[in-house]
């Protein structure tokens, strides 16, 4: 099992059919919190580990980097790109025992190199735990907690509205924009912050809300939204983007 936490949940179990006492707790269950740490230059925080399943687990703690792609959805790469900020982490300890409903602490610190350009940079925490010999259970569960590093220096937020397209799926209509950051940090982009206003013939017939998503410094996301209204034929679609320095407003005219 593979599970991002903090930038949208990705999970994936294999269990026998057989495998497993318990019938109120799985065998393995694991969870951390807090699910995001950010850290502002060189500093330190810390993750609390949970095993809340019915066994005991052996968990192995290492650096990853990742990715999002275009909807948002994180994938491990080995390096992160030229924002990964894995090689700047130090992790103690990196290995936990953990009995059923036990708890640990992991310290995360950072050191951000004297020459390193400012903003985010972006890195995960993996625990993976180890199969358990004897136990006749074959269950893997991986979690990756995002750890953000803010470099020191002058902050940049800019966003570029590239284009919005209408998606089809049944009667309801998926609006995607697609949204560039230029800028050096990362942006969350929801219900708070982007809104379409759909207008026709100067009236304006209904605003509409994403879920929220985050794209990183120096890449493109595309953000939904979700009409299942009447409204048919030509619009032109008003998109805002309120608050800080990376507000910015387009129109485009679209065919719903």
């Amino acid at each position: 099992m593979i599970r991002v936490a903090g930038i949208g949940l990705v999970l994936f179990v294999l269990v026998p059919a057989a495998a497993g006492t318990s019938t109120t707790r799985p065998p393995v269950a694991l969870t951390a919190s807090p699910a995001h740490v950010a850290l502002a230059g060189s500093g330190q925080s810390t993750i609390r580990v949970t095993n809340s399943g019915s066994r005991p687990v052996l968990v192995d703690v290492a650096r990853a980097g990742f990715s999002l792609d275009l909807r948002g959805r994180p994938r491990i790469s080995p390096s992160g790109g030229a924002r990964a900020a894995g090689a700047w982490l130090s992790i103690r300890p990196r290995r936990l025992a953990l009995g059923s409903g036990a708890s640990s602490v992991l310290t995360v610190s950072s050191r951000v190199p004297r020459r390193a350009e400012p903003g985010d940079y972006d890195a995960l925490v993996l625990l993976t735990t180890r199969p358990q010999q004897g136990l006749g259970l074959a269950v893997r569960m991986r979690i990756g907690v995002v750890v953000v590093v803010r470099a020191p220096g002058r902050i940049v937020r800019r966003l570029e509205l590239r284009e919005l397209r209408v998606r089809r799926a049944g009667r309801a209509r998926i609006l995607e924009l697609l949204v560039v950051n230029r800028g050096n940090v990362t942006e969350t982009l929801g219900r708070n912050r982007v809104d379409i206003a759909l207008h026709r013939q100067g009236r304006m017939h209904v605003r509409l809300r994403p879920a929220a998503r985050e794209v990183r410094p120096r890449t493109s996301g595309i953000v939904q939204f979700f009409y299942r209204g009447r409204l048919r034929g030509w619009v032109t679609a008003r998109v805002r983007i309120s608050a800080g320095g990376a507000g910015v407003q387009r129109s485009f005219r679209i065919r719903l």
